[in-house]
């Protein structure tokens, strides 16, 4: 009996052990994270190998749909609107699925991102773009599976697939050239009143030219003269105090206060009245 409880204890002693140790995953994750334009792009799947098998029409079926790598589904996420095959989808992460033939691929991108491997009940509407592409041979055998951003441009990219001796590509597009467009039309439009505070305030407090400063906290507070901002207001009495400005200074922190104590906002009181004070206006 001594002798069977013995044994038993060294087996669970040897499972124990054994599951503690480390060992490399048989198909390895990767993560790339890909800038096309102003979009980010990031690719997460994972990565199995030859191993001496035939892969398509072998381990992969012709005409099923395949995870398009190993473990769970390979994940694309895209940080802005894009568009596939000149239709535009929403921002956010979509799994790829793949249909290999032997001549064209089926490439898909499916807004349920949480699957291991493929869904156990595909659902049609979930297929956010489908394009038929062809399959490229390629010289060299490729035995890792990959996945790779290719042909950069500003407005797109192409994720290429290859494995074994086979390649294909599916090409997508970025709205750089609207986001730009939108930037540049806002800037040519003038600087707004937050444009103007925030400069004023970082030249007040980098003591760099206080004359700018002032110039640009008083075209913030006249910009903003309709629905007034008390802690625009404060800016401009210390702007105005560092210009050696004492009077427009105090007119300055006394309607911030008014306006502070509005909003009940203590913080704001207190620095507006210990200024009133210091400069002798309380």
């Amino acid at each position: 009996m001594k002798k069977i409880i013995l044994s038993l204890f060294v087996l669970a002693v040897t499972y124990v052990t054994n599951a503690q140790i480390e060992t490399p995953a048989p198909s390895p994750s990767q993560k790339i994270e890909q800038k096309v334009g102003l979009t980010d792009v990031t690719l997460e799947y994972s990565r199995p190998s030859m191993k001496g098998r035939t892969i398509f029409g072998g381990l992969q079926d012709y005409g099923k749909v395949w995870r398009t790598g190993a473990n769970a589904n390979t994940k694309l996420t895209f940080s802005t609107d894009f568009m596939v095959n000149g239709k535009t989808l929403k921002a956010g992460t979509y799994a790829v699925y793949t249909i290999p033939g032997k001549k064209t691929w089926d490439i898909m991108l499916y807004t349920d991102a949480t699957n291991w491997g493929t869904p156990r009940n595909w659902d049609d509407a979930k297929v956010a773009a489908k394009v038929t592409v062809d399959a490229q041979k390629v010289k060299s055998t490729i035995e890792t599976f990959t996945i790779t951003f290719d042909d950069l441009t500003n407005n797109s990219a192409v994720l290429g697939i290859m494995w074994e001796n086979t390649y294909v590509g599916l090409k997508f597009e970025t709205p750089t050239d609207k986001m730009v467009s939108s930037s540049i039309n806002k800037v040519m439009n003038g600087p707004t009143a937050n444009d103007m505070y925030g400069a004023a305030v970082y030249y007040l407090q980098a003591g760099k030219d206080i004359n700018k400063a002032q110039e640009w906290i008083d075209t913030a507070v006249k910009m903003t003269s309709d629905k007034p901002r008390f802690w625009f207001l404060r800016q401009q009495s210390l702007i105005h105090a560092k210009a050696g400005k004492t009077a427009t200074a105090i007119a300055a922190a006394k309607q911030s206060l008014a306006l502070a104590e509005k909003a009940n906002n203590a913080g704001y009181v207190k620095m507006n009245k210990a200024s009133l004070k210091e400069w002798g206006a309380m």
